[in-house]
């Protein structure tokens, strides 16, 4: 076997690859051998026929079967010969098989790309000296009396800060609100609206109005709609609103005692600050700790660079760009923006992608160098986490990860993670005061 490679670009090589003739007469007796298995042909019983009227009658299936093997065989020869790791599937060019001719492969392959391992131990991070403080455990305990908010309906007038049950229908120049935009039924016409009465709420100035009033109560709202208004066409006109108050609600939190901590499940006060001052310490470790991780890699990727396969980039980024979409569209901004970003959507998304695969190549020859490796027991853990998060079954989520050829992701997953401990564990932190890091950023 003689082969032939040239550098087509980045991470990329073109091959060429003889095959001896010796090579090609045995596939293709070996092709042969295997299709008289298989068939039928009159006057001989199942896979009795002589290979040579199994050649005559079934020659294209043949050769087709022996290039197809020749192939494979002979191209994974030459990758290892010639230390070259694909990422992805080599690109073949047709190219028949005659066994009167010469046979020469000719594939297109991307490979892991060449650098050299940068130094990866003691790689530095900052974290601030902070510790969780009374203040902190108020901060969450107001929190959880947000959580357990009741509104209480009342009987008296409506003051400030109160919300008010309302049914509205609003007009402009004496026309209804849709009539300068179809869009606008929103801002036109609703019942059993809630609203607080603070002045910026809703119209800035419309709840203000409505102080005073009592339920069953009807007011004439007047307003001006803000230059920046939701509907374009009413920007800076004078609006007028039929308002009906239909409730009214105080809102109350409960009092901090030993009754708002059983709710909870605390035995009582001490008890609940207790086990939040806990939850606060957990958190703060796990942002320290993602922080420094974060820093690891940061620093790491800046230390070297390399070439990445065009096709494997291009994937990711598709990937990347198919999140942050997903992520605009679920926080509710319209399709229309998101298309009009899509240049800056792309560009940061390459960013991510480049950042990505460069990790996941200098992971992997870093877990190369200090041994790390996969065990059953890590698979099998990660397998029984995900299955508790996916709400499956194991035995489903092994078939969806079959099904789905992602066993190699769930693999590289891990890699990566165990990597990433390593890296952390053989980090230079250093402590620096609380805010140092916010002036920094």
């Amino acid at each position: 076997m003689n082969v032939k490679v040239e550098n087509a670009g980045p991470c990329t090589r073109r091959l060429e690859i003889e095959v001896a003739p010796e090579a090609i007469r045995t596939a293709i007796q070996n092709a042969a051998r295997q299709v008289a298995r298989h068939v039928n042909i009159p006057g001989f019983r199942p896979g009795k026929a002589p290979v040579r009227l199994v050649e005559k009658q079934y020659g294209e299936v043949i050769r087709e079967e022996a290039r197809r093997k020749l192939v494979n065989e002979q191209l994974d020869k030459a990758l290892k010969q010639q230390n070259l790791q694909p990422v992805l599937q080599p690109q073949v060019e047709e190219n028949p098989l005659d066994p009167e001719q010469p046979f020469v492969i000719k594939a297109k392959v991307e490979v892991v790309p060449e650098f050299e391992l940068p130094e990866y131990k003691g790689l530095p991070a900052k974290v601030e000296d902070r510790r969780v403080t009374d203040e902190d455990v108020e901060k969450a305990l107001e929190v959880l009396r947000e959580q357990k908010v009741q509104y209480v309906d009342v009987e008296r007038e409506v003051s400030a800060g109160d919300y008010v049950v309302v049914n509205y229908r609003g007009t402009c120049e004496g026309k209804p609100l849709t009539d300068f935009n179809p869009t606008a039924t929103g801002v036109t016409e609703k019942k059993d609206v809630w609203m607080v009465v603070e002045h910026s709420h809703f119209i800035p100035g419309f709840t203000d109005q409505l102080q005073g009033a009592k339920v069953g109560d009807k007011r004439t709202v007047k307003v001006t709609f803000p230059k920046d208004f939701v509907i374009p066409e009413l920007a800076e006109k004078e609006g007028e609103y039929e308002v009906e108050i239909v409730g009214l609600k105080e809102r109350r939190l409960p009092e901090l005692d030993d009754e708002f901590a059983k709710s909870l499940g605390a035995e009582n006060m001490e008890d609940l600050r207790r086990g939040v001052r806990e939850d606060l310490t957990r958190e703060l470790e796990d942002r320290r700790r993602r922080m420094i991780r974060s820093q690891v890699v940061d620093n790491l990727l800046a230390r070297f660079s390399c070439e990445l396969p065009p096709t494997l980039l291009e994937e990711e980024t598709k990937r990347v760009v198919y999140d942050i979409v997903q992520e605009n569209l679920a926080k509710g901004l319209p399709r229309e923006a998101v298309e009009q970003q899509k240049d800056q959507i792309y560009a940061v998304a390459r960013n991510t992608a480049r950042d990505r695969l460069k990790w996941e190549f200098v992971a992997q020859r870093i877990a190369d160098a200090e041994k790390i490796e996969i065990s059953r027991e890590d698979i099998n853990r990660e397998l029984f986490q995900m299955s508790v998060a996916r709400r499956v079954s194991p035995d489903k989520l092994v078939r969806d990860l079959e099904e789905n050829n992602q066993f190699g992701a769930v693999a590289l997953n891990i890699l990566l993670r165990k990597v990433l401990d390593f890296l952390e564990e053989h980090a230079r932190v250093e402590i620096v005061p609380p805010g140092t890091l916010d002036k920094q950023g």
